[in-house]
């Protein structure tokens, strides 16, 4: 009676989690949806943007080629770190534009301060 209570108990709790967690499609549209996000921005303009875009690219091949194999757990995995590749590019290229807003104002702000010398 208590292994089976036990049994029935684990198979609720893991149907619980295989609910909650994000299916294939679903992790393969945000890894997606992220690289597109990234490259929108210029992301492989910029180096260090680059390395992660092209990390997340390959990852997110590599992932649907283990789910065709069957390997969808870890083509999951795979695809989680393919879309934190893709946002850390992302990041990247918005720090890189902003660095190169702030470095225009700076230089904005040295001419008018000139002029007012003059």
């Amino acid at each position: 009676m208590r292994k089976t209570v036990f049994l029935t108990l684990l198979g609720a709790s893991a149907a619980g989690c295989a609910a909650r967690a994000p299916a294939f499609h679903e992790r393969l549209i945000a890894s997606q949806a992220s690289i597109r996000a990234a490259e929108e921005v210029g992301a492989d303009m910029i180096p260090r943007a680059d390395l992660h875009l092209r990390l997340a690219r390959e990852q997110l091949l590599r992932a649907e080629r283990l789910s065709a194999e069957g390997a969808r757990e870890r083509a999951r995995l795979l695809l989680m770190r393919a879309q934190a590749d893709a946002e850390l590019a992302l990041a990247f290229a918005r720090e890189e534009r902003a660095e190169a807003l702030a470095r225009e104002a700076l230089h904005e702000v040295e001419a008018i301060h000139q002029q007012g010398l003059r």
